[in-house]
């Protein structure tokens, strides 16, 4: 029962099995909209900056409501994710209703408040299930999630889009999300910190402004933020505009660009997601700083691949250097993630993952999503054609990761150097 109470729902593999698979809609639902976003386009006439606001409006709404995670240090932390699996799930489903632009526009909004009350939490509860040696293997599964997740939600919303329209996709989408609501609230949390060296607080917890203040003086917090929020400005802007470039460049139809590139995706995603996994825990334990240099490694490494996608005129050669770019990015999930939960302490985790969501998204997805968009339409007049501005637009995300790839390669010399390691908060 790993220290847990309260009878098979507190084992730790029926909280594993519906956090994983929450998880695994949630990112579903999100890319829903990726896979039917140029025939929205073309049902509304919107521009594609208009098209980038709708993938970037979920990730804005989250990130303002990111702070709700600080709640989960003080709430029952299952009732705040079974809310929020309530909410997006059934945002989704009132996505397929939406009459106009800006009634799709709220409901992508509502779903980032309903995601935000999971992502932000969930983690913390997984900390508490397993020992420090296990965490980024375990969080690893958590975060498969994301590319198979992804994937489906791709192969899903082109296969059904192309047949039975872009409502539809939306309507199928939210509908298991009010099933595993309820799974969520019969959970039963573990001890909190049960498996960490220092003791957790009894008395009341710090103020909002006063954890705020905390995180930011920690420096390996501060490297993890940065570097996360550069990978989220190229992953956020690839899962968006990737199967609408494979339709408009390479003449792909919807079902056939979601399909083959969410397979592409969930493959190279389970493979760097799998093996970053193992060897973020091998590294760590050899020095302090090993989770950030694997992740920097991975970052830095797969810039040049994702320029090099968009200059490849063969179609499956472009899919094998997707493969390979995509591995190298998802080689990062459980390292950081790791890293994020054990540089502060067992009361601070969900202000932790609260405060770096907010950062991450706000200086990350939300703003490449609509900002691909502007720059395509202001390069497709200069280029000549559309196809040909989208191209520019998805080689600039090459950019953010080789600079993320810096800063946690360096951030990961000055961790091995300071006595502590990674746990270099203030005391």
């Amino acid at each position: 029962m790993n220290g847990t109470s309260g009878g098979v729902r507190s084992w730790p593999v029926y909280i594993m099995i519906v956090l994983t698979t929450v998880n695994f809609l949630n990112y579903i639902d999100q890319r829903l909209l990726s896979a039917v976003l140029e025939s929205i386009k073309t049902e509304w006439a919107l521009t594609d900056a208009q098209g980038g606001l709708l993938g970037s409006m979920f990730v804005i709404v989250y990130t303002v409501v990111a702070p709700v995670g600080f709640l989960g240090d003080r709430m029952r932390r299952k009732n705040l994710i079974a809310g929020g699996v309530l909410l997006w799930s059934l945002a989704t489903v009132a996505a397929a209703f939406a009459r106009d632009y800006h009634e799709l526009l709220v409901a992508r909004a509502l779903l980032g408040v309903g995601e935000a009350c999971y992502a932000t939490i969930a983690p913390s509860i997984i900390a508490d299930l397993y020992s420090k040696d296990l965490r980024s293997r375990k969080l690893a599964y958590f975060y498969l999630a994301t590319p198979v997740g992804s994937a489906l939600g791709y192969i899903l919303g082109g296969y059904i889009g192309e047949f039975y329209g872009w409502r539809a996709v939306f309507l199928v989408g939210g509908l298991p999300g009010l099933l595993f609501a309820l799974l969520a609230f019969l959970m039963v949390e573990p001890k909190r910190g049960q498996y960490d060296d220092e003791p957790l607080s009894s008395g009341p917890g710090m103020s909002l402004g006063a954890t705020i203040k905390r995180l930011f003086k920690t420096p390996a917090w501060r490297i993890n933020t940065v570097g996360l929020a550069l990978l989220t400005f190229t992953i956020g802007g690839l899962a968006l505009w990737m199967p609408s470039y494979l339709e408009r460049v390479h003449g792909m139809s919807a079902g056939q660009a979601g399909t083959i590139f969410g397979g592409v995706t969930v493959i190279a995603g389970i493979c760097g997601t799998l093996l970053g996994g193992r060897l973020g825990d091998r590294m760590q334990a050899r020095s302090p700083g090993g989770f950030f240099r694997l992740s920097g490694m991975g970052l830095l490494a797969s810039s040049p691949f994702i320029v090099l996608m968009t200059v490849i005129g063969w179609l499956p050669g472009i899919f094998i250097v997707v493969f390979v770019a995509e591995m190298l990015l998802f080689l990062n999930t459980g390292p950081l993630n790791a890293a994020l939960i054990g540089c502060v302490p067992v009361q601070m985790r969900g202000a932790a993952f609260a405060v770096n969501v907010l950062c991450i998204h706000a200086f990350g997805d939300a703003l490449s999503n609509v900002l691909l968009g502007v720059v395509s339409d202001a390069a497709t007049p200069v280029l000549g054609s559309a196809a040909a501005g989208l191209s520019l637009a998805v080689a600039a995300t090459a950019i953010p990761v080789a600079v993320g790839g810096v800063v946690l390669l360096r951030g990961a010399r000055w961790i091995a150097r300071q006595p502590n390691g990674l746990m270099t908060y203030p005391g």
